[in-house]
């Protein structure tokens, strides 16, 4: 049993901030008795605009990406059709499933997980609201090219949401196509690559359409948020040193675990990767050693796992623990 357990259950990034973002966060501390400042609050709306590439005007800032998510399924939920893929990111289902007054979900089934784009456009013959995550969590994959993006948004009476919080692991985005279709909007966090899971940096990249609906939702971050956030997109390359750090590790051990070993280990384009197991209760045996990670019964048949790529001495640790719980139940079963 490991002193402290090592967590790969919530796609965080093992990497710390740098030096710079973590002073500037807690120089904000000595004024924790103040309101964050309206120019601060512009300058980190101008960071992200020049990050996506977009205006200004179509940056909105929330603590975090599944907040507003969440509210846009509550607002457009009224008079629309929700169309989701099962499985996704777990709270988005949990919104839809609460607010939508009609909800069709999408299946993505094993062993390929893929989109069929028929079965989704078939659906938007009436008023709808489409929300997709690409690359899709869990299983890691791209859902969505640009030709399919430029079909569902020809449909005038359809909203499209791409949930793009691994947009920096995939180096997939639809970011660019905002300005010209007000029915599109892009949602993204700085939780993950950037390593402010803590921060709770969430913000969306809206159309027109979305802009009209959400002119009132202005949500005030608190400072030492604030202030992480600024730093981190004033130097974004120590954040591209982390995703290729942890792009590496992710491909390490999916070589490690398909050379080793007889079970699925899913290609991913984010910072996990999606595993079928055979061993019952893979998660309780990882936990009893403190290697935590994501059981995904709740949207997937039995035995599949969603593993977060950690710093390489947690990944060797998940390895190793892994596969010798493999060879424990191999020997138990035979």
């Amino acid at each position: 049993m490991l002193k402290e357990p090592i967590k790969l259950n919530m796609n965080e990034v093992a990497y710390p901030p740098s030096k710079e973002i973590i002073e500037s966060a807690r120089k904000s501390l000595m004024d924790l008795n103040r309101y964050s400042e309206p120019e601060d609050i512009e300058r980190l709306l101008g960071l992200l605009a020049d990050y996506s590439g977009v205006p200004k005007k179509h940056i909105i800032q929330s603590p975090g990406s599944d907040l507003l998510l969440r509210e846009i399924i509550h607002t457009y939920s009224k008079g629309r059709k929700i169309v989701i893929v099962s499985p996704s990111f777990f709270p988005t289902v949990q919104a839809a499933k609460q607010f939508a007054t009609k909800l069709i979900s999408i299946r993505l089934s094993p062993p390929d997980f893929d989109l069929n784009p028929d079965l989704l456009l078939d659906q938007l013959n009436e008023p709808c609201l489409v929300i997709l995550d690409n690359p899709n969590n869990p299983t890691g994959k791209i859902l969505l090219d640009r030709k399919m993006v430029g079909s569902i948004v020809d449909h005038r009476d359809v909203l499209i949401v791409v949930d793009e919080a691994y947009y920096e692991f995939s180096g997939v985005t639809f970011a660019d196509m905002v300005q010209e279709h007000p029915n599109l909007a892009i949602t993204r966090t700085m939780d993950k690559a950037f390593s402010l899971a803590g921060a709770r940096i969430g913000y969306m990249i809206a159309g027109e359409a979305f802009l009209d609906a959400f002119s009132s939702f202005y949500m005030i971050l608190p400072r030492p948020s604030l202030c992480a956030a600024i730093q981190a997109l004033k130097n974004p390359d120590y954040m591209r040193r982390n995703v290729c750090r942890v792009i590496a590790e992710r491909e390490r051990i999916w070589n490690v675990l398909n050379d080793n070993l007889a079970v699925p280990v899913y290609k991913s384009m984010t910072n996990f990767l999606l595993i079928k197991t055979d061993v019952p209760d893979m998660v309780g045996k990882l936990a009893d050693i403190g290697i935590l990670i994501s059981d995904l019964s709740n949207q997937l048949p039995s035995g599949f796992i969603r593993v977060s790529i950690g710093n390489r001495e947690e990944n060797d640790a998940f390895i190793t623990g892994y596969m010798k719980i493999c060879e424990t139940y191999s020997k138990e079963k035979f």
